[in-house]
Parts: structure tokens; sequence; C-alpha cells
């Protein structure tokens, strides 16, 4: 016997909460873009869509403004509740920069000083990280460059990161004044082992695509150079040996005469990230071809582990955060923001050590005393 008699109402309900208002075209800005989902050979499937979220800010290396940071949250909740997607593709504009983390420029003139402003500002980044992590959707970090500071951090938020090979990745913020509590210090112990999650963290030291594949932060590094019609691996890295004088060698950056040559090389070569966008493709077609409930069910329980870290931490953090945008976040977001007029981008960090030593209030005629000097 039919079922039909039973009172249904089988509209198509709109679940979708935030819409294109936090969107753009024109950079600054966060684009969102769906685009048909494709098999191998290129055949779209007709009703369904991967989401493209991008960072579009490229001569400021996509560093994220309070707005894109906004767009990033709308875009993620988007994907996460539009049932005709399939997976979601962060990536950056251009081929320099995934991103490099929260726009300096309005760290240093607008929220350096405004404590509270900057806890609302971080009440937005947070939202950021957990849209990420919430989407019920898959998703992946296409690298397309830099990933660095607050890059690395939302990068890391992702589920997969398929990268350019030209691709650095590092945080920058005990030498900027600040420190990588938007996710670093949370995500990276469960990438790296805890050693180098340590030194990659406080060093702020770059290190390599090729490294980070080696130490399991990433999934792929994959070549976007082209010397005519081949593909080659960003010759500015060691790929091609893994130990020499008993030290491990592979993916490390080559220097002297070995690095100068690979500069003046890579000058004349073109980029082209065909390679790179048919592995994210592949990617894609994979999760495409899987239940998408036991898929997300999946992906959340291996997500969970980085959010139990991150949802532990993230509130203590923000407040810490917003209280040393007074302290030594004004100094060092000041002092690389005013690169061009003082010819440095770091404050004097022995001379902070010593007035510290000494007691020192937090004065401006004290920061006065380690920033650099308006040249000329």
């Amino acid at each position: 016997m039919s079922l039909e008699w039973l009172p249904r109402d089988n509209g198509a309900k709109d679940h979708i909460l935030m819409g294109p208002e936090h969107w753009g075209t024109e950079a600054p800005c966060t684009v969102y873009e769906k685009k048909p989902l494709t098999s191998p050979d290129g055949k779209k499937c007709d009703g369904l869509y991967v989401a493209w979220i991008r960072l579009n800010n490229p001569k400021q290396y996509n560093s994220y403004t309070t707005e894109m940071v906004k767009g990033v949250i709308a875009g993620f909740s988007s994907a996460s509740q539009d049932r005709s997607v399939v997976a979601v593709v962060f990536t950056g504009t251009g081929d320099m920069a995934f991103c490099t983390g929260g726009n300096t420029k309005e760290y240093a003139e607008y929220y350096s000083m405004r404590p509270h402003e900057y806890g609302e500002y971080m009440d937005l980044f947070n939202g950021m990280v957990d849209a990420i992590l919430n989407c019920k959707k898959p998703v992946i970090c296409r690298v397309n460059g830099m990933r660095v500071a607050g890059g690395q951090e939302i990068g890391m938020a992702c589920d997969l990161a398929i990268s350019s090979d030209l691709a650095i990745f590092g945080q920058a913020g005990a030498r900027h004044g600040s420190s990588p509590d938007g996710g670093s210090t949370d995500f990276l112990p469960w990438f790296l082992s805890m050693e180098d999650a340590m030194w990659n963290c406080v060093s702020c030291e770059m290190w390599s695509a090729y490294k980070m594949r080696a130490k399991n932060l990433i999934s792929k590094a994959i070549p976007v150079l082209k010397q005519g019609e081949k593909f080659i691996r960003n010759p500015l890295v060691i790929t091609d040996s893994y130990v020499k004088d008993g030290e491990i060698v592979y993916g490390e950056f080559k220097t002297g005469s070995e690095g100068k040559e690979a500069k003046e090389m890579m000058k004349d070569l073109p980029k082209d990230f065909e390679l790179l966008d048919k592995e994210v493709n592949k990617v894609i077609w994979t999760f495409a071809n899987l239940f998408p409930g036991c898929l997300i069910k999946a992906v959340d329980g291996i997500r969970a582990k980085k959010k139990f870290f991150w949802d532990q931490t993230k509130l203590a953090n923000r407040h810490w955060l917003m209280a040393n945008m007074g302290y030594e976040a004004y100094l060092g977001f000041n002092a690389f923001n005013s690169k061009k007029i003082t010819g440095k981008d770091v404050i004097d960090f022995i001379k902070w050590r010593q007035l510290i030593a000494e007691g020192a209030p937090a004065t401006p005629e004290t920061f006065a005393e380690v920033m650099g000097k308006p040249q000329g």
C-alpha cells in the first residue's frame, strides 16, 4: 500500500544564511564562484558544482582585510548549505601568494592601540576558521604561492592541501609582534613532529613545499614552472637527493652559487598551473564518487582532532591577542608597515629586551627607542 496519503511539504527549503553581500570582483575582496563539477575527461556533470573561494588582494599577497574575512565566512557558509556543491577549493589570486595572513596596514593603522576593536575583529577571524572547520563539504587548499602567518593558519584548517612547488610555508608572528594563535599553535603539532612544530612555529623560518610534503604538512607539491613544453621542479630547492654528508637535504633551499644560478634561470620561465588544477580536480572527482553523507561524516571525524584543541584555546587566545594590540603588536605591526619610511621592518629586539630588563614602562617614549627612525 502506498503512503501517498501522508501530508507532506515537498518544496525545497533554502538553508543558505549568508549571500553575495560580502563578495566582490575588484581587489581587495573575497571572490565566490560555483564552477561545474567535471570528470577527468572534461565532461560537465549537470546540476553539480565546486565552490571556489578566492582571496583577491594580490598587491598585498592576498592578505585578508576585515571585509575579506566576512567574505570567507559567507563563502564557506554558503558552500556548506548549498546542496549542489560537492567540494570547496580555497585559493588566492595570482601566482605569488595563497595568503600572507591579516592585512598589516589595517593592523598597524587601525587596530593597534584599539584592543577592543581588535577583539571584535578576532571574533570574525575565529568565525573564519570555524567556517572552514564546520563546512559540510570537504575543503581543499589550492596553495598557489606563499602560505605564511595567518595564511598558514587558515590553510591548515582545510582538509587537504595541494601546492605549487614554488610556495613557501611558515609563521611570522613572533618576529612581527604577535603569536601564531589563530590556529598554528593548535594545528601544527598534528601535522609535524613536536620538535618540527615548535621550531616552525617560533623561528619564522620559511620552508619549501617539498620540505612540507616530506614532513606531511601538505599532500602534494606540483611543478608549475615550464621550460619549453616541459614542466620542471622548483630549481631553488633540492629535490634530486635525500641525504648529503649525513644530513637530510631533500626540500632544503639551494644556497651560494647554486641558489644564484637557480634564481637567474627562473626569471625567464613562465608559470602554468595546469598540473596543479588537474591534481585538485582529481581529488574532487574522488570525493564526487563517494556517498556524500559517509564522506562528510569521515571528514568531520578527522577534523574533530584539530577542532578539539582549536575550541579549547580560541577564546583565551582572542583575549590575549586583543590585549597585545596595545603592546608588542603595536610595535611589530607598525615597524613592518613603516618599512618604506624607516628602511627596517622589525624593531631593535636587543634594545627591547634591555628595556624590559630595566623594568621600563610601556610608554610612547619607550616604544620610540626601539622603532626605526624616518630616513631622509
